[in-house]
């Protein structure tokens, strides 16, 4: 089975009006269909670069860029995109919020709206399909966002800090939903947060990126025992506490060498 996403050879500068900024360099990196991979590192070592060069809103400088075995060119349906703030338009309904990915690729029908009713009903949130996004509270609206990116089936969805802006408890209820959803349908993902805990207990991978240039410095495998826990009961199991100190003494060493 081909992988879902392969870096090969990434390279991205930004170009100033006096200077160049390399913000990745000869990055390489596969994900494998299912997997959920969080990018975790110091501010400015390319997170959301990466995830914009994986959605195809970026082309690298240099590299290439697979996205099921097919070279990324542009933004593509088979890629879902969520982002911190949820972007909802506050004369739309909730549930037209919600179609508006299918609309935009001309995929809105009966069929796909049902089933954009049923993805409400998954998050909660049925009742809420004609209130509108005034009416709503913040982690309501995460999820209507993640109900939007879902709606088109992506079989790859990228998590740009979804969480973040939200109270902590709320944030621990919508990594337990966000991740079971993804489990359920199979959906392949790569997170980008700033939070440690959070990257170990919903991934299979924790990748630790370095700055100046951005670049892979080590890949961390989540141990079995914590990844069939729900994210929330993760942070209780065995060896948590020591792989989030292992990561975080490997993140306390690169911020020395850069």
């Amino acid at each position: 089975m081909l992988p879902v996403v392969q870096l090969k050879g990434v390279t991205h500068a930004y170009l100033g009006d006096l200077e160049a900024s390399l913000a990745v360099e000869d990055l390489n990196l596969t994900v494998e269909k299912g997997e959920f991979v969080s990018l975790v590192g110091p501010s400015g070592c390319g997170k959301t670069t990466i995830l914009s060069i994986i959605a195809g809103l970026l082309q690298p400088s240099r590299g290439e860029v697979v996205i099921n075995g097919r070279p990324m060119n542009g933004p593509s349906p088979e890629v879902g995109y969520m982002l911190q703030q949820d972007y909802l338009f506050p004369w739309r309904s909730i549930l037209d919020n919600a179609v508006l990915g299918l609309e935009l690729t001309g995929c809105l029908n009966d069929d796909t709206k049902k089933k954009t009713l049923e993805l409400l009903q998954d998050m909660g949130l049925k009742d809420k399909a004609q209130a509108y996004p005034a009416q709503l509270s913040g982690g309501m609206r995460q999820r209507v966002a993640l109900v939007r990116t879902l709606a088109t089936d992506p079989g790859l969805l990228l998590l740009d800090e979804p969480f973040s802006a939200l109270d902590y408890q709320i944030k621990l209820q919508l990594e337990d939903l966000v991740s079971e959803t993804l489990r359920r349908r199979g959906t392949t993902a790569v997170l980008v947060t700033h939070d440690l805990s959070e990257a170990i207990a919903v991934s299979s991978r924790v990748i630790l990126l370095q700055r100046n240039p951005g670049k892979i410095r080590k890949v961390f495998p989540v141990p079995e025992v914590i990844r069939a826990a729900p994210p929330l009961y993760a942070r209780d199991q065995a060896g948590f506490a020591e792989l989030f100190h292992e990561i975080w003494q490997e993140m306390e060493s690169a911020g020395r060498e850069s």
